[in-house]
């Protein structure tokens, strides 16, 4: 007789984590495709850009914790598109200074107020404490 793997898939952490957070982000990941063509990646770097302005693909990477050859990848698609502008450092060529363009700009703005929406659309399903506890929760496992 074979002993039954204890093992519960249904409840191992990372897995649940990985089925909440590929859930809960279908509905936006439909708006910014639907609207923009945008992969997942793209809508991140154009957030990192939105928020904090003038960055470096490295800062992106160290910020979102994306591997630098899917920022590379989303930085020349969204530069494809005029989203984004690259500007090369005068002491050091390697290193490149990415802006969002007028569109990419509007882009973000527009995105911003639908995610924002998406945000509180799924905090209504728990108390505000309850919200309070799970983002204080995610913030902590982000940073092990």
């Amino acid at each position: 007789m074979t002993k039954k793997d204890d093992f519960d898939l249904q409840d191992f952490l990372p897995y649940l984590l990985n089925q909440a957070a590929e859930e809960s982000s279908l509905s936006f990941q439909n708006i910014y495709k639907a609207r923009y063509g945008m992969l997942r990646t793209e809508w991140r770097v154009l957030f990192h850009l939105g928020i904090y302005g003038r960055m470096s693909a490295k800062e992106i990477c160290e910020r979102s914790k994306m591997h630098k050859t899917k920022i590379s990848r989303a930085v020349a698609r969204l530069e494809e598109r005029r989203f984004l502008t690259r500007e090369r450092d005068a002491g050091d060529r390697r290193l490149e200074a990415l802006e969002l363009t007028a569109a990419g700009r509007a882009a973000y703005i527009e995105l911003r107020g639908v995610a924002m929406d998406y945000d509180a659309k799924l905090a209504e399903a728990f108390s505000p404490d309850d919200v309070a506890v799970l983002r204080k929760l995610l913030h902590h496992l982000a940073k092990l």
